[in-house]
């Protein structure tokens, strides 16, 4: 998720609980092998054993469509420590699609398999090369074919955002297509899109045949959401949402993580950003939201924080 899930947001999520594993946000590889200080500005992790704070493995994400280009940068990140490498073949950005990235690559099954095959080459065979897919690019005619590309160039996983680029990230997310795959393909499949409830980690689950579920804006609206899936794995019943006070101490420490990584001029935006996606779970975030919108200046925001601990004290 460029730009909003980044490296900051990374290590507060992982906080609550329930995260098996992250995947970076998208790093582009054009034509050069990238300098090793790209790759620790966008996943720092790498200076901590590929872990965010709470010590939930990161995976850092390539996108590009040079397969010996990407193989390099791969071959490089395994060298700085990376947990493994993932593939982007998902993205339905139209810059990223016009420069022949992301789910642009859904057209053509066969570049798929030279990245994964040379990836898979370049690497040490103890670490995971991963992919991950939307259904097509315009269609869904190819999903499969795509899917098997990918697996014969030696993918270890293979996550399907169940819409095309076309679909963009309009409801609803056809998860009967992800069990289709499933059923061409040997390869461990993670389902992926429209999840943002427990029931609706339960109806994908039945619907695609996959356990295990990769969350993406759900889990930015609910930060609870992966941990209240697990407990309804191990009680099977629904458990509690996050509470308001609870989920304001994250947004404490979010915020003077901001801080701490992000330049000035960059700190209240982000903010701004989380509190609006964090709207469609908790009303209290509209209130928040509203707030918080008009501030340009980071001291102004200090103080709201303030006033709103003093008045959850209360």
């Amino acid at each position: 998720m460029e730009g909003l899930l980044d490296f900051v947001l990374r290590d507060i999520l992982t906080r609550v609980g329930g995260v098996d594993r992250c995947v970076s946000e998208f790093i582009r590889i054009t034509d050069q092998l990238l300098p090793e200080r790209v790759f620790i500005r966008d996943v720092p992790e790498l200076l901590q054993g590929s872990k965010t704070a709470s010590g939930v493995p990161v995976r850092p994400q390539l996108l590009g469509s040079d397969p010996l280009c990407l193989a390099d940068n791969a071959a490089c990140l395994a060298g700085l420590g990376a947990e493994g490498i993932d593939l982007n073949f998902g993205c339905p950005s139209p810059v990223v699609n016009r420069h022949r990235g992301g789910s642009a690559l859904l057209e053509e099954p066969e570049v798929l398999y030279r990245i994964v095959l040379a990836v898979r080459r370049a690497v040490p065979g103890h670490l995971p090369v991963s992919a991950k897919m939307r259904l097509g690019l315009h269609d869904d005619r190819r999903a499969e074919e795509c899917a098997l590309a990918i697996e014969a160039g030696g993918a270890s996983e293979l996550v399907v955002h169940a819409r095309t680029k076309t679909d963009g990230y309009r409801p609803p997310a056809y998860w009967e297509r992800i069990a289709d795959i499933g059923s061409v393909v040997h390869l461990p499949l993670v389902a992926n899109g429209e999840i943002w409830t427990v029931a609706d980690a339960q109806r994908c689950r039945e619907v695609s045949g996959c356990q295990s579920l990769m969350l993406g804006r759900g889990m930015v609206a609910n930060p609870g959401l992966a941990q209240a899936i697990r407990a309804m794995d191990a009680q099977h019943c629904e458990p509690v949402v996050m509470t308001w006070p609870v989920l304001f101490e994250l947004i404490d420490q979010f915020w003077w993580l901001v801080v701490e990584h992000l330049d000035r001029d960059q700190q209240t935006g982000r903010l701004k950003q989380w509190l609006n996606l964090l709207r469609r779970v908790y009303p209290q975030a509209q209130a928040a939201f509203m707030a918080v919108r008009p501030f340009h200046n980071p001291a102004d925001v200090v103080n709201w924080l303030k006033g709103q601990r003093l008045s959850l004290d209360v």
